[in-house]
């Protein structure tokens, strides 16, 4: 189990949520959405601080991070978190 936050991901984090150096977004399982791993549920970030944090990693000064009780949905697998310059969105996989 890894997590993989691409640089330019984190930049465009900073810019879109007006994030500070020692701030933190917490990955969560979402009801909904288009998750490609458990049908009917997805991945959504908001700005927390860490309770109980299973995976993390920081990047460009942001601590991105996936509490223990939501480890379940990555599995054994490794979550990227990336930024599609094409779209100009981010994109969320477990690979």
């Amino acid at each position: 189990m890894k997590m993989n936050v691409e640089q330019a991901a984190a930049l465009w984090y900073k810019e879109q949520m007006e994030l500070a150096e020692g701030d933190a977004l917490r990955v969560f399982v979402r009801l909904g959405g288009c998750g490609s791993v458990h049908p009917g549920l997805s991945l959504g970030i908001t700005k927390e601080t860490p309770r109980n944090a299973g995976l993390q990693q920081e990047v460009e000064g942001i601590t991105f991070f996936m509490e223990e009780d939501n480890l379940w949905y990555v599995g054994d697998k490794e979550l990227r978190i990336s930024f599609d310059s094409q779209y100009e969105e981010i994109s969320m996989q477990v690979v």
